[in-house]
Order: C-alpha cells, then sequence, then structure tokens
C-alpha cells in the first residue's frame, strides 16, 4: 500500500508557484459554496508517521481557506473528562456541523494503531477497534459527511533523514523528540500494522489516500488537488439532488413477536396509595446509599425513558430525582433537534451529555426518536431509520463496555387510560401545559407507533442493554417498578 509513496515524487519550487494560487482560488471558491449550501459537512482526517510534514501541509492549506469556516483539532492523550467517557466521546464533540470543515489529527485511527505497535493491545483487540470505526464512519457517511483520509508516509531512511535535518537546525530541534527516536525503532512494526489498519478501515465511502511526505510540494499540492476534486464532485451530486449511500432498506417482518407480549402486559396492576408511600420511601433510601458508595465513583449511570404520551415519565423521573443529590445528577429532557443539532448526525446530541463517573444522567425521550417518532412521522428516510437499529446497538455496546450502567425503560399504558389522563389535563389548571395538539394528533396514529415499539423493543432489546417494559395504567406500580428495577441494576452492576 506504501511503496507507490516511497517512488519519489517531487514538484519543484517554480512549478509549485505557478500551481498555487488558481488552485487556492478554487478551493476558496469551493469551500464558500460548501458554506452557502449547508447540506453536508467536511472532515479531514490527518494520519501517518512523524516528520512525514503533516503539519506544515495542513498548515498551508488552512491558510488558503477562510479560517472561520475550517475547525482544527489535535488530539493528545485523552485528560480526566475524556478518558471517563467512551473512547470516541471526544471525537464526536469535534465534529464540524454541515457547511463547515472539519480537520482532525491523531484521530480515532491513530489510536489503536500506536497501541497495537507498542503491544499494548492484543490483535484481537485492534480488529475489534476498526470493525467500530468502520462502523461510525459508514454511519457519518450516511448521515452526509464527506470524508477524507490522509495517510502522510515517508520510508524508514527518509524518516531518520527527516529526524536528523530538523535536529540539525537549532530553530526546528525541538520538533524532534527523544520519544520520536523511540518510535523510529519501532518503525517496521508501526508500518505493518498501520498497512494492515489502512487495508481494513479504506472503504467505499472513506477511502484512504496515501500521500509521499518526503517532498514538501507535491504534497501540499496533492492534498490540496485532491481536496478541491472531493468538494467539487460532492457539490456536483448535491446540485443534482442526488443522494450519496443510501441503499434501499429491506422490509421488515410484517409482525414483530414483540407485538403479543406488549399487548398482554397487565396494564393494571394492583398497588395502593398507602403501599405506594411506604416502598418509594425504602427503595429511595436504598437507590441513594448505593450511588454514595465508593465503587459507584468510578461508574456513570445512564437512564433512558420512552413512552407514549402521558405515561408517566415525568412523575416517574421525580421519584428517581428525589432519591439523589442535585449535584450528582442531570435530567436530559429531548425534544425536536435544534438547527445545531440537525447540523449534525443525530446522535451527536446524545453523545456530548454522556455522563462521567458519579453521574447520573436521565434521559426523558432519547436516541429512539430516530426508529419512533421520525420514522412514523417520516422526518428520515426508510433507509435512515431502519440502520439506526444498528448503529444504536453499536453506540449503547460503546458505552456499557466503558463500564456505563445504562438502563431503559419503555413505559406501556392503555388508549383508554391515556384519554383519561389527556382529559383530566385539560380540565386541571395546573397541568394545562402539558397537554398539547400534538398530543391528541399523535393518538390518531396509535397502530403507527405500536408498530414502531414492537419493532424497537424487539431489535434493540439486547443482552447487554435490555428494555424493561413498565405497565403503567398504575402510576404508583410504574414509579416502584421503575426504583425496584434500578436499584437491583445498580446493586448488580457494583457487585460484578
Amino acid at each position: 500500500m506504501f511503496e507507490s509513496a516511497e517512488l519519489g515524487h517531487t514538484i519543484d519550487r517554480k512549478t509549485y508557484k505557478e500551481i498555487v494560487p488558481a488552485l487556492r482560488a478554487d478551493l476558496l471558491d469551493a469551500q464558500y459554496d460548501v458554506g452557502q449550501l449547508k447540506a453536508f459537512s467536511v472532515l479531514i482526517l490527518i494520519n501517518g508517521v512523524e516528520g512525514s510534514g503533516r503539519g506544515e501541509t495542513v498548515n498551508e492549506l488552512a491558510g488558503w481557506l477562510d479560517p472561520r469556516h475550517v475547525l482544527t483539532y489535535a488530539f493528545g492523550d485523552p485528560s480526566d473528562e475524556e478518558y471517563e467517557r467512551p473512547y470516541m466521546w471526544r471525537f464526536w464533540r469535534a465534529l464540524p456541523p454541515k457547511g463547515k470543515i472539519g480537520i482532525l489529527f491523531h484521530n480515532w485511527n491513530g489510536g489503536p494503531i500506536q497501541a497495537r505497535a507498542t503491544k499494548q493491545i492484543k490483535l484481537s483487540e485492534l480488529n475489534q477497534q476498526v470493525g467500530e470505526i468502520n462502523r461510525f464512519e459508514a454511519m457519518l457517511a450516511r448521515e452526509g459527511t464527506l470524508i477524507l483520509k490522509f495517510w502522510f508516509h515517508l520510508s524508514k531512511d527518509e524518516q531518520a533523514q527527516r529526524f536528523k535535518l530538523l535536529a540539525k537546525d537549532p530553530s526546528t530541534r525541538w520538533r524532534v523528540t527523544k520519544a520520536d527516536w523511540e518510535n523510529h525503532k519501532r518503525y517496521d512494526k508501526f508500518r505493518d500494522v498501520a498497512e494492515h489498519v489502512l487495508r481494513l478501515t479504506s472503504t467505499a465511502h472513506a477511502p484512504w489516500i496515501v500521500v509521499a511526505g518526503a517532498d514538501p510540494c507535491y504534497r501540499t499540492i496533492s492534498v490540496g488537488r485532491t481536496v478541491l476534486e472531493a468538494l467539487r464532485k460532492r457539490l456536483d451530486i448535491e446540485a443534482l439532488g442526488a443522494k450519496q449511500l443510501v441503499s434501499a432498506a429491506a422490509p421488515l417482518p410484517a409482525k414483530s413477536d414483540t407485538v403479543n407480549l406488549i399487548n398482554t402486559l397487565k396494564l393494571d396492576q394492583a398497588l395502593t396509595k398507602k403501599e405506594f408511600d411506604r416502598q418509594l420511601e425504602k427503595l429511595q433510601g436504598s437507590f441513594a446509599m448505593l450511588t454514595r458508595r465508593p465503587e459507584f465513583r468510578e461508574r456513570p449511570m445512564i437512564v433512558v425513558f420512552e413512552g407514549r404520551d402521558a405515561a408517566g415519565k415525568g412523575g416517574t423521573i421525580r421519584r428517581i430525582t428525589g432519591a439523589l443529590d442535585a449535584r450528582q445528577y442531570r435530567v436530559v429532557p429531548i425534544a425536536a433537534p435544534t438547527e445545531e443539532e440537525k447540523a449534525q448526525p443525530y446522535l451527536w446530541r446524545f453523545w456530548r451529555n454522556v455522563p462521567r463517573n458519579g453521574w447520573v444522567t436521565i434521559f426523558d425521550r432519547s436516541w429512539y426518536g430516530r426508529v419512533l417518532v421520525e420514522r412514523v412521522e417520516g422526518f428520515c428516510s426508510e433507509a435512515d431509520w431502519m440502520r439506526a437499529y444498528a448503529e444504536i446497538n453499536d453506540y449503547e455496546d460503546q458505552l456499557v463496555r466503558h463500564g456505563s450502567i445504562l438502563v431503559k425503560f419503555w413505559l406501556v399504558i392503555s388508549a383508554e387510560e391515556q384519554l383519561r389522563r389527556f382529559k383530566e389535563r385539560e380540565t386541571t389548571r395546573f397541568k394545562r401545559f402539558k397537554i398539547t395538539a400534538e398530543d391528541w394528533r399523535n393518538r390518531e396514529r396509535w397502530q403507527d407507533y405500536e408498530s414502531a415499539v414492537c419493532d424497537m423493543v424487539d431489535r434493540t432489546s439486547t443482552e447487554i442493554a435490555p428494555w424493561t417494559l413498565v405497565e403503567a395504567d398504575n402510576k404508583y406500580y410504574a414509579r416502584i417498578k421503575v426504583l425496584r428495577t434500578l436499584r437491583d441494576r445498580l446493586e448488580q452492576a457494583m457487585s460484578s
């Protein structure tokens, strides 16, 4: 894969100066077109061997563009805040919105390569991370991101010569460290691992572009032309109204087994107010004590609530937060996405709210909106919500493997009980804000939502993140079941 980059590609300085003015102007025009259209984001990933001119090339390229619309990030060792989240969390936060260009140094591809080259992880672990990278980049591409991945390459001899040249000059010797020379000793291993990873992660929607890094003029022109060609090609596609990387979705089965499961639940479970008060105090107390144990400081907890309108999510959440220190939890209510959120992949707004260790984050509605309201109301295509099942499972798998305690509740109420609660809200002054015209409209699509819910439970109730179905016609019973489930799951997680 790297042989071509070692053939000695060069461009003399005179030719370089002749090419740059037109290339620079064309790139700036393309950047403005991307910014005006705001139909897609551009993500440029920069990786490669040390001394290959990555920084110099990007600095030159960024100087040709309007810096107001270029977001550049360089990732080193994770901070304490980043270490307490899943590996991909800090990269999610750096994604450019639609209309912008993001340049990421030392991104998600570099860490696994370095870890394997230094024997910190096994080959099986590396391949697992490669699979996650491919799924992540596929999701970004389907969400509209244009991904350009550059690998800057130098041969072993060229790298040594580059290091010596930099070390010889007093103004640049700081750029060559002891660690660089130590890594140079592992060059052959690093190259083998890099070639393995590049081969497995070079896909149709995100192929690797290997850049010969020895000659600064050649590498800069090569990268500039590649970026320009990619931008213009994508802008042409958008102008034709075509969608990139959207394939026809396979149909779901006409009926899921979970339809019977939900419809046969006994929704009006018996529990008196007196018994509720007695159990509530006991469960809140035991749950609170568990969250104060030292072991909990090493784990985050994520609680997801979904359910029909008026199913009792808000009241149940208040009983949970009543057991917690206000400095320890956060409730994240999810409504229609903002303009900022629409400019990012749909999971972006949830990744940014992943809690640190020792914290509880409660989502009042969640990422499941993609396969519920967006599916039913036609806010996304069938291909989009069909692929979301696998993307959600992958997202939750990353959360749990990182150590998050993830608990998901679907509150189930009958159509009759929902109607009673709707009417009560209309006639009770302090509850009027809870009922809207949209709630009544959603009720008219009861069967459509029921089908979506059944498919959701069937396809996303996994061994690591199962759904808990809560019979919610009796609000006292529902609240107790939720609190008991949370207590049991937290106790189990901290004893394992």
